[in-house]
């Protein structure tokens, strides 16, 4: 670092930067000129500087270098981002220099948009988008912080789910285009996506031992038509089916020799099923016709799985596999309302582990080997170990 006068009466101070490129920059006198430096010295020293030429890079150059760098994402994820970025983001930010960008304009960038109308959705959406973008230019060094760092923005409202009981599912699949029945009771019986569904092809499917192989989704992501790719956890399952689905597959397979890459369950023109159009021109007329609320989307089949397990007493663990959830407590937040009222019921089974505990407890000398079987029966321990599923 150094400070020199200039012919004109003015300071220069430069330094060199972390990467060793040479910075300066002119001052009035030479107080302002050590002022700088020693600002500078310490943002060196402690991890956080910034590179001013980056700092004066336009938000769509960042914007351009993240999208470069998103190729991990999945096509549909890619897609969504990319329309909230065009739609939303750019339109605000695309021609601000990235250091000049404060949580005061995401706070009015957010505020705007509700003002506008923008669903809660769409608002924390764009506001992800744009915490993304920011995120390359601080890696890069380009601003100290991420200015979407603390800026809240509206909740969105979680869609109401709709939980059929086996009646309900009954009635929906025979309500339905018979070439989509199975399928109806496929979803509500296994936990399985629509896209995981729509991607199930003959080659994973064991009707010898009952069970599919959930290794492929399909989904439709606009400008580049039907993708397939992995599950949306990215991890392969499997799932077991109750004997009756067993029969129903093999009938709907109708004892042919298909193709292993063929799909299970198809459109009318045999191809891959395009989910928007089976939903408005199948499934929602069937849901009306079989009496079902309006509200009822194929989704909540997958719920209405969970629910119907939870009540034929499964553990959550079971659940989580079944679905497919990424973690035990992904299946609980969602679902934890339905379990039984497990602390109620483990409250009564200590009651009954003291009364059972005094009820058997015979005064006299106690040996340390005896003791416990003695001073309670043997099967309480039995009974409230079974109770914790231990």
């Amino acid at each position: 670092m150094a400070v020199t006068k200039l012919e004109n009466g003015r300071w220069e101070a430069s330094y060199r930067d972390p990467s060793g490129r040479e910075r300066v920059k002119r001052h009035r006198t030479r107080a302002e000129a050590d002022r700088w430096l020693t600002t500078v010295k310490g943002q060196i020293h402690r991890g956080d500087y910034v590179d001013p030429r980056l700092g004066r890079t336009l938000f769509s150059r960042w914007a351009q270098e993240w999208l470069d760098g998103s190729a991990h994402l999945k096509p549909k994820t890619r897609a969504d981002y990319e329309g909230l970025l065009r739609v939303h983001v750019m339109p605000t930010f695309a021609d601000r220099a990235v250091a000049a960008i404060t949580p005061g304009d995401v706070r009015r960038f957010i505020s705007d948009k509700v003002g506008s109308g923008s669903a809660p959705g769409t608002v924390r959406g764009a506001r992800k988008v744009l915490r993304l973008v920011l995120a390359v230019a601080q890696a890069e060094g380009a601003i100290r912080s991420n200015p979407c760092d603390g800026v809240r923005v509206p909740p969105s409202p979680k869609a109401e789910m709709v939980f059929l009981d086996a009646e309900q599912v009954e009635a929906l699949a025979q309500t339905i285009d018979p070439r989509y029945s199975t399928m109806i009771r496929v979803a509500a019986y296994t936990g399985m996506r629509a896209g995981e569904i729509e991607a199930l092809r003959v080659g994973r499917t064991d009707l010898e031992v009952g069970r599919l192989t959930i290794a492929e989704s399909v989904t439709e992501v606009q400008g580049h038509g039907l993708v397939f790719g992995q599950p949306k956890t990215y991890e392969r399952r499997s799932v077991t089916l109750p004997p009756f689905l067993t029969e129903e597959l093999r009938s709907h397979f109708g004892g042919r020799d298909l193709d292993p890459q063929a799909f299970v369950f198809t459109s009318p023109e045999g191809g891959v099923i395009h989910h928007k159009n089976f939903y408005n021109r199948s499934f929602k007329p069937a849901v009306r016709a079989a009496g079902l609320p309006e509200r009822t989307r194929f989704h909540d089949l997958r719920h209405s799985c969970a629910a119907l397990c939870i009540a034929l007493g499964a553990h959550p663990k079971a659940i989580q596999e079944r679905l497919g959830h990424s973690s035990i407590t992904v299946t609980l937040d969602r679902y934890g309302h339905l379990f039984p009222k497990l602390d109620e019921a483990l409250t009564g089974r200590l009651d009954e582990l003291h009364r059972e505990a005094v009820s058997s407890f015979r005064p006299g000398p106690i040996s340390d080997g005896a003791s416990q079987d003695l001073r309670r029966g043997p099967s309480a321990s039995r009974g409230l170990s079974a109770d914790l599923g231990v």
